[in-house]
């Protein structure tokens, strides 16, 4: 129909034909959109190859974290003269494909394969995530040496599992005779690095799997060296505690009105707590002896007064790491670090958090006696800390993270104590305390 449109909006050819005829104007060949696009790819493409000819030449790695690198022109797929910087389409096989390379790419710059071992009562579960394997093993001797034959079919350099209340002991035991390094993690630590990373799932695959990757995450702490003659000093010193934590209940308990027959009973418990206790103390006080660094360790510490065999003992069996860390580590081990509280403008009090409970309960109470009775020094310090209006709990801290510091040095300098390098007359001499004073 003359004068109408189609349904483009463009002119229909009549209709041009009778505008151009009038108009005298000159028709113009119309804009052709395949030829735009044509050009807009060119444009496209051949600065994509610059870009890949320049990262090429530079030999950086990709975002992807590829175990390989470009080394040049060469190393690009394709034809001559055409660069192609994309994978090829073998290599694009999801998710899955690009965290293979990528563990794979891992465990090329670490050069040591860890796996993650989840201990159980009755088996464990083994994850080596760089070369996703896992396998389950029985907790018998049988299961232990599986263990240590597949671990070493893999070329495992280094185990990590976390504290399981003894049950890991057996395990570690076996694999460091097998000299694979053995690491023992916290179980908090790795359960909060499981929930940073989203994982809210938990179950025993899932747990090797965490404890392989927080091992593969925090690669600076070494793994722990295995002393027999410590370990068995710690067993002895933690059935000596349970003794005392037993006898401090069955007293609580005689505070109350029970059967005549029932005080008779915890009469009787308490004198055999009180004989098998002594016996035991003899028996850490013997093995100290016996045993050469762990003497000459006792003979440093029990010089500081107010320290005696017992609080020595302790010192060696939870703490071996005196005399071989730096002070601010020494703190925190015991969990007398006092750590910031602040954001922002606000400035929070600081609290201690975290260290070695056991350790921290048995210095406690010795430390109260040093600073309060028996050592100058200490003494002095808490005296000074009271007068200036802290808590007594608060300088009560101060005062063990004082003497955790200079135990530490003594140790480290293999020096007894010295009463005139700590004299309460020189404070600037005394080590310097992370609490506010």
């Amino acid at each position: 129909m003359p004068g109408a449109r189609c349904t483009r909006g463009l002119v229909c050819n009549r209709h041009k034909k009778y505008a151009h005829e009038h108009t005298g104007q000159r028709r113009h060949p119309t804009f052709p959109a395949q030829w735009l696009y044509g050009l807009y790819r060119a444009l496209v493409s051949a600065k994509s190859a610059r870009i890949c000819e320049r990262a090429a030449q530079t030999n950086r790695p990709s975002l992807d974290l590829s175990p390989f690198a470009l080394k040049g022109l060469e190393s690009l797929s394709g034809s001559e003269g055409q660069i192609r910087c994309l994978p090829q389409p073998e290599q694009l096989h999801g998710l899955r494909a690009r965290t293979e390379q990528g563990r794979e790419w891992m465990m090329a710059q670490n050069e040591v394969v860890v796996v993650g071992v989840d201990v159980a009562k009755d088996k464990v579960d083994a994850c080596i995530r760089s070369l996703s394997q896992r396998q389950t093993f029985p907790s018998t001797a049988e299961g232990r040496h599986a263990l240590i034959r597949w671990l070493r079919k893999h070329k495992v350099g280094k185990a990590a599992m976390e504290a399981s209340g003894g049950y890991e002991q057996d395990w570690a035991k076996a694999l460091r005779e097998a000299r694979i390094e053995v690491r023992i993690v916290d179980p908090k630590r790795v359960r909060s690095f499981a929930r940073s990373a989203g994982r809210l799932a938990k179950n025993d695959p899932i747990d090797a799997e965490m404890i392989a990757w927080f091992a593969e995450t925090f690669t600076d702490a070494p793994g722990q060296a295995f002393d027999a003659a410590r370990e068995r000093l710690v067993k002895i010193v933690n059935a000596r505690q349970g003794l005392l934590d037993l006898q401090t209940s069955l007293k609580n308990s005689g505070e109350h009105s029970v059967p005549d027959v029932v005080q008779k009973m915890q009469a009787r418990l308490l004198k055999k707590i009180a004989v098998e206790v002594a016996k035991l103390e003899t028996a850490i006080s013997a093995m100290v002896k016996a045993t050469a660094h762990f003497a000459e360790l006792a003979e440093i510490i029990e010089s500081v007064p107010g320290l005696g065999k017992i609080t020595s003992a302790g010192l060696i069996a939870t703490m071996p790491e005196l005399g071989q860390v730096n002070d601010n580590i020494a703190a925190a081990l015991l969990g007398v670090a006092p750590y910031d509280d602040d954001s922002g403008q606000r400035r929070g009090n600081r609290h201690i958090k975290g260290g070695r409970r056991k350790a921290r309960n048995l210095f406690y109470m010795p430390c109260m006696g040093a600073a309060t009775q028996h050592n100058p020094v200490l003494k002095a310090f808490y005296d000074r800390l009271i007068a200036k209006g802290k808590e007594p709990k608060v300088a009560l801290t101060a005062c063990m993270r004082k003497l955790i510091v200079i135990l530490n040095t003594m140790i480290a300098r293999r020096q007894k104590w010295d009463a005139n390098r700590y004299k309460p007359s020189d404070p600037a001499r005394l080590p310097p305390s992370a609490c506010p004073a």
